[in-house]
């Protein structure tokens, strides 16, 4: 299952542990999405130069690409404290208004799966952000009164991986709305390093340049495979990390020169072999993997999709050439045809 595969991108107990000391705290450490610290850097210095909060941030991509982290560097380039929660947590008005009214000036309060929060919620969050207020009925029946009370101005940084399920009066609400990508490989292997160096670890150029191929795009698969390729040195080699026992280690953790796992190639599996390629209805291919059907539309395809592996159609999924080079299979004429066709019709 998702939780327990190893190049997940959804964070783990184990990651939090991992990530703590391997963080960057200052922008100039953070490495990557170089549009998104430009821009921060111009609103940080201007908000600060006029003394008032920054803008209401927005960063929204998929998981593992450093939201959290870089919600925390802002707070410290601003030079404020920030307070942490998810929208899950955020169950009652109480608590909401409990967090608002603790708040100092120019505070950043940074909150995770934001998409998560309940209307309620929202309906209060509303006011907060835009006249730093609270609306709240005091007494109940005809002698009820509403009340205003006024709070600190804030900075709300809100992280979501899934941006279109966002309310729009709350996206609209957002000054700064940021979207990360998935880091290049020369990015990726420019973090590896830089962790290495913070757990004590000799990894070589090539070595690193491996790892980077097969962390999907992501920082946190980075460093979990780094900390896993890590302990195969210290077992089998002499503590240094080459090429060689890179590629070794990665073997046995069933990553592939793609960064695809065991469950990526049987899904992929199944799309040609028990379906012709395809296409593949979704509760089709959950049913016959096992798989909860959106974990694999919210999970698994993603990744897919973007190495062009396979495609979404209005029949169900269909498996590309890609897909079939990278597993070695053979592609019929007739099948190649048909992918041709579906690939022209797209196009146009």
């Amino acid at each position: 299952m998702e939780q327990n595969r190893f190049i997940s991108s959804v964070k783990s107990l184990t990651d939090i542990e991992i990530e703590k000391g391997l963080r960057p705290t200052i922008m100039s450490e953070y490495i990557g999405q170089e549009k998104i610290k430009r821009n921060l850097g111009i609103y940080i210095k201007a908000a600060k130069n006029r003394k008032e909060a920054l803008d209401h941030v927005l960063l929204y991509g998929p998981p593992g690409l450093g939201k959290t982290t870089l919600s925390h560097i802002v707070a410290k380039e601003l030079g404020s404290q920030i307070k942490v929660t998810s929208g899950p947590v955020i169950e009652h008005a109480a608590d909401l208004a409990a967090i608002l009214t603790n708040l100092s000036r120019n505070d950043v309060l940074f909150i995770d799966e934001i998409h998560r929060l309940n209307k309620t919620i929202e309906e209060i969050l509303y006011p907060a952000m835009e006249d730093f207020s609270l609306d709240f009925i005091v007494g109940k029946g005809p002698s009820a009164k509403s009340m205003r009370l006024k709070i600190q101005p804030f900075t709300l940084i809100g992280a979501t991986t899934k941006a279109g399920m966002l309310t729009n009066p709350l996206r609209d609400r957002f000054g700064v709305i940021c979207r990360l990508e998935l880091y290049k490989e020369d990015e990726l292997q420019e973090i590896i390093e830089r962790s290495a160096r913070i757990l004590n670890t000799k990894i070589t150029k090539d070595a690193s340049l491996e790892i980077a191929k097969r962390s999907r795009g992501t920082p946190r698969v980075a460093n979990r495979i780094l900390k896993r390729v890590r302990d195969f040195a210290e077992v089998y080699g002499r503590g240094d990390i080459d090429l060689n026992l890179a590629n070794e280690a990665l073997s046995m953790l069933e990553i592939d020169k793609q960064g695809l796992d065991s469950t990526d190639r049987r899904i992929l599996l199944n799309i040609i072999k028990n379906f012709d390629g395809g296409p593949v209805g979704l509760d089709t291919l959950a049913a016959i993997t096992g798989e909860d059907a959106g974990t694999i539309e919210d999970v698994y395809e993603p990744y897919l999709l973007q190495l062009g592996f396979i495609a979404r159609s209005p029949r169900g999924r269909i498996a590309l050439k890609n897909a079939y080079e990278h597993l070695n299979l053979t592609l019929s004429k007739q099948k190649s045809k048909e992918i041709e066709t579906y690939e022209k019709n797209e196009a146009d």
